[in-house]
């Protein structure tokens, strides 16, 4: 077990279920879908983030700190979960909200998840440039050396994957050895697991947990916000970290497993699309399952299309990872006020 090896706090709910969508498998006439519920790990309405946290606190705890720092778009989930767990854990925390997403409706800035961190108490910052992840991480840098002036010790959790250890990624190696036990114990052959790719962490820690494992699953990962080239040299980074903290050669994993595709990224990281708001109306109305605009929503809108081109036999049976986010639908109040 990898929390033998590193150390870890206790904040999500696991494992979470494996279970079938068997209605929507019906409609696309297409492959068995299975969806893996990391949106119900626990701590403020869950997602994938909580895996993540639990070795980023646990680093955090390794090294005496008694402060979090991270930072994220205005209905980040990240942000949402590491206030949640500060708060959970009894560790100060601030964020910093980046304006990443333009043109929106007032409630984007509001509710949902921008509601939940308010509630939560913490104390919040704005970053006014959306795309500058060197510049946002260097704030929050320079925040935590303030914060060590005044008796603190913080710790980042950074977005940039250039020269930063991706420890939040272990919680997806740890993920994978769920979900092998179940698909075990149940006799269910996976054939494929799709799931969001942004910040890499996930994606990262899947690629690395099933190469530790020996299992040869395809993953396929649907960008939300850079294209499929950027993308897999950052999954590709992180992922070659995760294998050195696992003591594994990283030339296991090549830039030909890391599957990015961006088709459904336009028109832009939390903008919606006509792909992606079908996926977001098919999942609620046949299987009562809540996809969010920015990630989970545009990982289905791209399952769906693959579906549809034929890239899966009705035999076989691929994994959906929900990686959570259903807050931020408060903040997208016209998938339903036009219908």
């Amino acid at each position: 077990m990898l929390s033998k090896k590193f150390n870890k706090v206790q904040l999500g709910h696991l494992p979470t279920p494996l279970e079938s969508m068997p209605n929507l498998s019906k409609r696309l006439n297409g492959p068995n879908i299975w969806i893996k519920r990391d949106d119900t790990t626990g701590l403020a309405m869950g997602g994938n983030k909580v895996r993540q946290l639990e070795y980023y606190f646990g680093k955090a705890e390794t090294d005496g700190c008694n402060a979090v720092l991270t930072t994220g778009a205005v209905q980040s989930n990240h942000v949402r979960q590491t206030i949640a767990a500060a708060r959970k854990l009894g560790w100060y925390v601030e964020a910093q909200l980046e304006r990443r997403v333009e043109g929106r409706k007032p409630e984007y800035n509001t509710s949902g998840n921008a509601f939940l961190d308010k509630l939560m108490g913490a104390k919040l910052h704005y970053y006014p440039v959306g795309e500058d992840e060197h510049g946002a991480d260097k704030a929050m840098y320079d925040r935590a050396e303030e914060l060590k002036e005044e008796g603190y010790k913080p710790y980042v959790i950074p977005l940039g994957a250039v020269g930063k250890t991706p420890w939040g990624s272990l919680g997806y190696v740890e993920c994978m050895e769920e979900l092998i036990s179940q698909s075990t114990a149940t006799g269910l052959k996976i054939d494929g697991i799709v799931v969001p790719t942004g910040s890499a962490n996930t994606h990262a820690g899947i690629l690395a947990g099933l190469t530790s494992l020996g299992a040869d699953i395809p993953v396929y990962g649907f960008c939300v916000r850079r294209d499929k080239v950027a993308q897999t040299e950052r999954v590709l980074t992180k992922t070659r970290k995760v294998l050195q903290l696992l003591g594994l050669d990283e030339s296991l994993v090549t830039e030909d497993l890391v599957n990015c595709e961006d088709w459904v990224l336009e028109p832009g990281y939390g903008q919606l699309n006509d792909a992606t708001e079908e996926a977001i109306e098919l999942a609620a109305f046949e299987d009562a399952i809540l996809l969010d605009p920015t990630y989970t929503g545009k990982s289905m809108a791209g399952l769906i299309g693959m579906i549809r081109d034929g890239a899966f036999t009705e035999d076989q049976n691929i994994v959906y990872l929900h990686t959570g986010g259903a807050p931020a639908l408060f903040g997208y109040p016209e998938l339903v006020e036009e219908k």
